[in-house]
């Protein structure tokens, strides 16, 4: 299916090289202006996609290469911005091909909100930044200008319920050029014909919730089976059951009041999740739980349950609460029932707390009614032991022999609690860009806890809590089958992940560690080292912006020196003073299909010996929007419809204008003087073989022009 569908995506953009199209901007924007009262204003942006496009939320995820959207707005006396720009819409939340961890994006519709003062009709102007992808490729960064003109600030209110204004309302002002051309991307811009503000209504997607409701459903279900291992649940197992079956009448008894007992706890659980269905309707929950500082947040809470079920200290909740819903319980009653259910979670959240901390995180990424799913699914996997000891009573009696095996699972959670903690501090680190973490750190510290735990599993550890090992018949202590299996498996994890202090990709952890960008030390083939992420102490590019982009360049690039250019004139002079070709490789930042081609093809050995001697290979970063250019370079461009006046603009200027394209990756290859050296451009496709003939013919075509 896979192979199918991507012969399909490769069919679909050979079809559009045939036809020489560009991709057009899939968005569609309306800017409009809500009075709430008097000076109080709700200035509305709205972007409408085509199908299978999306934007970027403004807390995107991923790797922290994601480019969300961006607005500014034009300073102006009678305009007092209040708060940040808010997004609502239908957040999907996934794992992106290529990248690093969840990201978050919107499809078909998103509506942005800035709350503002405003002291007197005026029109307020600004610019909307933004980048449009779809599940192949991405287009270059888009600088939106729009205008809304205020007629009515200090006359009667507008209606909030309907979103109806009185006659002289504000209304919607497009930009002059109500195509703007962003690269060969033009967008589409909805004028509005009547002075009042549109309506909009989200799209839903129901089968992307349907897929991640049961997803968070499955994994609280595993969080709620490993939480019964926990000591302060699993003691209590045998213990409610035993109660059950001997405090009623018969067998078939027992079984149905321990139903109405997992019943309970799966509601209680369930209501739990309720109450933060209605909280994350209104999107507060993903707005808290992607911050820094929530993730900061979580980092201290896991440290402190790690250490915990390490031994250190107990985390107890108030007895009063654990007294009171006791007092309740009892089995004549469906409510007393459930009190004995709510006296379970009440005693157990020591040891189920970091659990559903965990599902909280995760719940953030799935649909509206994720908590509902989520933490109905934890009750459902607490709850199902009870039943089923319950119908096979038999069971208990390998129960008996729990020896010191509980306490050993507790501490190994503790072990893994505390690795997941520095997951949450990374998560901050990125984000912020403080650069504690960085690559060989993080790697540093998941290799010590894996270290720590698999020397604990073997008994070179020991904690005050601790239980001897079992001993065989000759008085020696043993080792179970099962506890050297976990030992076994933390130490193989541990010396998977030690190779990557030195620079090791770690294609199986990608979605954990930090990205390569951010390795500090890496060892050369020598056996030598150097710092920076590159493998090549003594080669050092001074072409201009290397600086701001070597942390970007393949590997493959770095560890061998390819001399490689960053501005297109440089490449052209470059290229007349060498006699060479040029190979235009217009890329992004957080072009995914880059870093394929990149790893998969520019990799071969007979792949980069062609590029780093026979040609000229200048990376042109299409997104590269925050690097400025000097200001006698800068200039308007009317694809643009602005002023060129960052590297990013200027470059993919250059791939519309001049090479009628705007997706990434893109090759072109030209002489000096402009001219093709290939029929086609070659766009993604990740066969060295294939490269090598392009490349081939490349050489050929410019050697018979050079005659």
């Amino acid at each position: 299916m896979k192979k199918f569908l991507l012969a399909l995506l490769c069919l679909s953009f050979s079809v559009q090289l045939v036809f020489a199209e560009v991709i057009k901007d899939p968005t569609t924007w309306t800017f409009s202006a809500k009075k709430m009262k008097d000076t109080e204003f709700e200035l509305t942006l709205h972007c409408k996609l085509k199908p299978e496009w999306h934007l970027w939320s403004l807390e995107p995820g991923g790797d922290g290469l994601l480019l969300p959207p961006s607005f500014t707005f034009d300073k102006n006396k009678s305009l007092e911005l209040v708060g940040n720009v808010k997004e609502s819409g239908k957040k999907i939340s996934k794992e992106f091909p290529g990248t690093d961890g969840i990201t978050h994006f919107y499809e078909n519709e998103i509506t942005y909100t800035q709350k503002a003062k405003i002291k007197g009709n005026t029109i307020i102007k600004g610019m909307v930044s933004y980048q449009t992808c779809d599940h192949s490729q991405c287009l270059a960064p888009v600088d939106k200008k729009f205008e809304i003109n205020i007629t009515d600030a200090g006359t009667a209110s507008v209606t909030a319920d309907t979103g109806t204004t009185p006659a002289a309302n504000s209304s919607i002002i497009d930009t002059p050029n109500s195509n703007v051309s962003v690269g060969t991307n033009t967008t589409e811009v909805e004028h509005s014909k009547e002075n009042k503000p549109s309506t909009i209504k989200s799209s839903g997607h129901p089968a992307e919730d349907h897929r991640s409701n049961f997803m968070l459903l499955l994994e609280g279900m595993g969080g709620g089976l490993l939480a019964i291992l926990t000591p302060c649940v699993f003691a209590m197992l045998p213990m409610t059951v035993s109660f059950f079956l001997k405090r009623t009448k018969d067998r078939k008894s027992g079984i149905k009041v321990a139903l109405q007992y997992s019943i309970s706890i799966i509601i209680i659980f369930a209501l739990l999740g309720l109450l933060l269905t209605f909280v994350n309707n209104k999107n507060i929950l993903y707005e808290i739980s992607s911050h820094w500082v929530t993730n900061v947040f979580f980092f201290i809470i896991f440290i402190i349950f790690g250490v915990a079920f390490l031994g250190a200290f107990e985390i107890t909740l108030p007895a009063k609460w654990s007294t009171f819903t006791d007092s309740k319980a009892n089995l004549n009653s469906w409510s007393g029932i459930f009190f004995m259910a709510l006296t379970l979670a009440i005693v157990s959240f020591s040891c189920t707390a970091p659990f559903i901390g965990g599902l909280i995180s995760e719940i953030s990424k799935g649909a509206k009614i994720g908590p509902l799913f989520g933490f109905a699914g934890f009750g459902l996997g607490l709850a199902l032991p009870f039943t089923l000891f319950a119908i096979f009573p038999q069971l208990l009696t390998a129960l008996t022999k729990q020896g010191g095996w509980l306490n050993a699972v507790k501490v190994t959670f503790g072990f893994i609690e505390l690795a997941l903690a520095f997951k949450f501090l990374s998560n901050a680190d990125l984000q912020m860009g403080w650069r504690l973490l960085d690559r060989e750190i993080f790697i540093a510290i998941w290799f010590v806890i894996a270290l720590a735990l698999a020397l604990y599993l073997f008994g070179m550890i020991r904690f005050s809590h601790d239980s001897e090992l079992p001993k065989n018949d000759w008085g020696l202590p043993y080792l179970t089958v099962t506890r050297l299996m976990f030992a076994l498996t933390s130490l193989i994890f541990a010396f998977y992940m030690l190779p990557g202090m030195w620079g090791a990709p770690l294609n199986g952890m990608g979605a954990f560690v930090p990205p390569m960008g951010t390795q500090d030390f890496v060892l050369t083939a020598s056996g030598g080292s150097n710092s920076g992420g590159s493998a090549t102490a003594h080669f050092e590019n001074k072409n201009r912006y290397a600086k701001d982009f070597m942390i970007y360049e393949p590997e493959v690039v770095k560890k061998n020196g390819m001399n490689t250019y960053f501005d297109y004139n440089d490449a052209l002079k470059a290229s007349k003073e060498q006699k060479k070709p040029i190979m235009l490789d217009f890329t992004g930042i957080t072009c995914v299909n880059c870093r394929k081609m990149e790893t998969q093809v520019w990799s071969n050995e007979e792949v980069f010996k062609r590029m780093k001697e026979k040609f000229i290979v200048v990376s042109l970063y299409c997104d590269a929007t925050n690097i400025p250019i000097p200001e006698s370079e800068q200039y308007e461009s009317q694809l643009l419809g602005s002023r060129v006046k960052s590297l990013g603009q200027k470059n993919i200027d250059i791939q519309s204008s001049k090479y009628n394209s705007n997706t990434q990756p893109n090759y072109f290859f030209i002489d000096d003087k402009e001219n093709l050296l290939a029929d086609k451009e070659y766009s993604y496709n990740p066969s060295p073989e294939k490269f090598i003939a392009h490349l081939d013919g490349v050489l050929k075509r410019y050697a018979e022009n050079s005659k």
